[in-house]
């Protein structure tokens, strides 16, 4: 073997280790979240309060994490939004090594504190893909009732299992995630490298009851429970998102 040979194997070899071990394991993730309000409110008169050309909202989140924990939040901003009420803005708390998640949601417009387990799903990877925010990505599914299902596209690249919302159990970071409909999408639009710092994944304190999930399905069942609209905005809510 010629020197310049052995130079050439060597130098691949070190090419090849070098992607292979170039997975993402922190960073930030910035996201774009498109909502069809005449979809999400089906079956009701949405044209009378909102119109054609306002029917598509977008909210704009961030993703923190780190190979054992994540944060997804509502990016801040100073400017007041239009149809504010019409969208859920969460925050997520994932812990991977406890199995633990602390959810902020904002309910009609009283902040509401949980905590819960990780939720697991029953994903089917296909083998669809298509690159979002520069990242080769692969489609998954699940079915999350008779009527519902979700597509999730996530990277191999960037190795935490977690994603919007709740998501998380692929093999990878969802960098998109829809409803089957369209009438809800999330794509990542950037991804950052980012160190991350203990606070970052620290809860604010809250003097507020934290409830479980069966406890705050039980006080808005003892609340809404007879209104038409109620089964499908708890399901929605608890056991989709």
């Amino acid at each position: 073997m010629t020197g310049i040979r052995r130079i050439f194997i060597i130098f691949v070899f070190c090419i090849g280790f070098i992607e292979l071990n170039a997975q993402i394991t922190s960073a930030k993730i910035t996201f774009e979240r498109k909502t069809n309000l005449y979809k999400q409110f089906k079956g009701e008169d949405m044209s009378n309060w909102i119109k054609e050309a306002d029917k598509i909202k977008l909210d704009y989140f961030e993703l923190y994490f780190n190979d054992t924990i994540s944060v997804f939040k509502p990016q801040e901003s100073e400017l007041r939004e239009n149809l504010d009420w019409s969208t859920e803005k969460n925050t997520i708390y994932q812990n991977f090594n406890t199995n633990k998640r602390y959810l902020i949601k904002n309910m009609w417009g009283e902040e509401m504190n949980l905590t819960d387990t990780l939720v697991k799903r029953k994903w089917k990877i296909t083998e669809s893909t298509r690159k979002i925010a520069g990242f080769n990505c692969r489609k998954a599914v699940w079915k999350a009732n008779d009527t519902t299902r979700i597509y999730a596209w996530f990277s191999y690249d960037i190795v935490p299992s977690t994603g919007p919302e709740s998501f998380n159990g692929l093999p990878g970071t969802i960098l998109g995630l829809a409803t089957e409909d369209g009438g809800i999408i999330y794509f990542a639009k950037k991804v950052e490298m980012f160190t991350s710092t203990a606070s970052t994944f620290i809860p604010p304190a809250k003097k507020k009851k934290i409830y479980t999930i069966p406890e705050i399905k039980a006080e808005m069942t003892k609340r809404y429970g007879k209104e038409k609209w109620f089964k499908g905005t708890l399901e929605r809510m608890f056991d989709i998102w």
